[in-house]
């Protein structure tokens, strides 16, 4: 293809295309670079649009009016005079021009940036050229010739972004197809930002499912210790700044996941998500695949986008699998690379990820005593309890029973917009109970009685039978109740009934006093309040 200057007349450009049979030329600036194409079809137009014009002020010129006098809009003369160059390069998207058999005779700055092509490479050239050198995917102006209306396709270019090429088809006055013109937008950042949010709703999506959140009843729980737990909170405030690993090991129902919360709200992760998953909720196979993920099309019935796992939604934060003991060999072993190089491979992935997540793990087993057995890896149990720390069960706590009582009473009072209290009878009774199903049996039982009681106080006539049973049976055994009733402490051969009674009353709280050491704890052993205890010493004081 021959080049032309851009300064070169009309009629000069007509005679070149004649001369040389040509069907476009190049046209260059005053550098030497090529600014367009002009085709012999734009030339034939241009000449015959020059006549007409020359025509008509031919005829002005004989009436003697002026332009404006006939109608011309000064408007239009001015963007007439505009380089049709400089219009295109105006604006934001991408415009790409062929004529009507799909030579490329003009494109703008912004198709140069989104696409990275230069004029050199196109102009001038057809665009079925242009596919076969993988400029391009795709022809939309092809499709456009082809089909004769409006066509909009995504492209895809070398390096891998994604346009929307949307083209137009453009008549002549005879109906023919002159050009064909077509608009350019990047869509690369769209979809990564639908993306994004894809993966911000998968991410609710899996918070919804696993972790704790605010509107539970354990995250409503307030943090009540007692001496027996006083150590374990302590000792996870102490670690909770580094990320070193912790196994949380105690009974079922003892508070493991909101110590695994305490751990990561006093941690530098505290910003981060915190994702719970039980270990013992589901299938080997599932629970692969919301640890790991999955590539597109790893297995029948996958998402053809894929999946991420936990592993990836819980970057930069925390990831509490609760009941690690129940976990697959298979899996442990995956696991244990994670825990060991950060790094984990999708299920049907090729490619290894990498994550920065804090671990923390618990179970109810005992986690040494499975690893003899065999069904706990060595390394990974040590890999998990580099601290290790366990929560003792309820009725090793029984000052915290009060209080957790009155916590849920108020708790489900709100939720269920009732008004109820507990009849300090009731405290005692509860009080004393061992609790075998731990703080989820508290809590099940307070809801019960909130949501089944008809009056305000709950009285111990609503009270399950198991309740009323544990506390006639309050574990003093015959030596000890013989012991106080056949020594009188003052050295009279008899006593009278009260007296017996009220002497092994206070050997029982001397007792207690001597294990326990404070009042409080000492009346929650004896399934009594701590004000009737004080009173009761106060009257053993007075006592001679």
């Amino acid at each position: 293809m021959q080049n032309v200057e851009q300064d070169l007349r009309l009629e000069a450009a007509l005679a070149l295309l004649e001369r040389q049979s040509l069907e476009a030329v190049k046209v260059i600036d005053t550098r030497g670079e090529v600014i367009g194409v002009l085709t012999r079809q734009e030339v034939e137009s241009a000449a015959e649009l020059k006549e007409r014009l020359a025509l008509s002020n031919q005829r002005g010129s004989s009436t003697g009016k002026d332009a404006t006098e006939v109608g011309a809009n000064p408007a239009s003369d001015l963007l007439a005079q505009v380089p049709t160059q400089r219009l295109l390069d105006a604006l934001h998207d991408g415009v790409y021009i062929t004529d009507g058999r799909g030579v490329t005779v003009a494109i703008n700055q912004a198709y140069e940036r989104i696409t990275g092509l230069k004029r050199s490479d196109v102009l001038g050239h057809h665009m079925q050229e242009l596919v076969r050198r993988g400029y391009i995917s795709k022809s939309v102006s092809l499709e456009v010739i082809r089909d004769g209306k409006p066509v909009t396709l995504v492209q895809s270019l070398r390096d891998g972004r994604k346009i929307l090429v949307s083209g137009l088809p453009m008549l002549a006055h005879d109906g023919t197809l002159s050009h064909v013109v077509t608009s350019v937008r990047d869509i690369t950042e769209l979809l990564r930002a639908k993306h994004a949010q894809e993966q911000l709703r998968q991410l609710h999506s899996l918070h919804d499912t696993y972790s704790v959140s605010s509107g539970t009843d354990e995250q409503s729980l307030e943090l009540v210790t007692s001496d027996a737990t006083a150590d374990c909170f302590a000792l996870a405030e102490r670690v909770a700044a580094t990320d070193v690993k912790v196994l949380i090991q105690g009974e079922t129902g003892t508070g493991k996941t909101l110590l695994a919360r305490y751990l990561h709200e006093h941690s530098t992760r505290a910003e981060g998500v915190f994702l719970e998953l039980n270990c013992a909720a589901l299938p080997e196979g599932l629970l692969e695949a919301e640890l790991f993920g999955y590539a597109p099309g790893a297995f029948t019935g996958a998402n053809a986008r894929g999946k991420q796992g936990l592993l990836d939604v819980a970057n930069g934060g925390t990831l509490f699998l609760d009941e690690i003991g129940d976990l697959p060999l298979s899996l442990q072993a995956k696991l244990l690379k994670v825990v060991e190089e950060q790094r984990f491979m999708p299920v049907g992935g090729t490619e290894l990820r990498r994550t920065n997540v804090r671990l923390l793990t618990a179970s109810h087993h005992d986690l040494a005593a499975r690893v003899k057995e065999g069904r706990f890896r060595e390394d990974f149990y040590y890999r998990l309890s580099v601290v290790p720390i366990t929560l003792p069960p309820l009725r090793e706590r029984r000052s915290e029973v009060i209080p957790l009582l009155q916590h849920y009473l108020r708790h489900f009072c709100q939720r269920h917009a009732l008004v109820r209290r507990l009849d300090p009878e009731v405290l005692e009774l509860l009080g004393g109970h061992a609790w075998p199903g731990n703080i989820r049996e508290l809590i099940n039982l307070v809801e019960r009685l909130v949501v089944t009681t008809t009056n305000e106080v709950i009285t111990s006539d609503v009270l399950p039978a198991e309740y009323l049973a544990a506390h006639a049976n309050s574990g003093w055994d015959d030596s000890m109740i013989l012991g106080a009733i056949t020594a009188p402490e003052d050295g009279s051969p008899e006593r009278t009934l009260k007296e017996h009674t009220e002497a092994l009353e206070r050997r029982l709280i001397e007792q207690a006093l001597e294990k326990h050491r404070t009042t409080r704890a000492a009346a929650a052993s004896l399934g009594i309040n701590q004000s009737t205890l004080v009173k009761k010493m106060q009257k053993f004081t007075h006592t001679p």
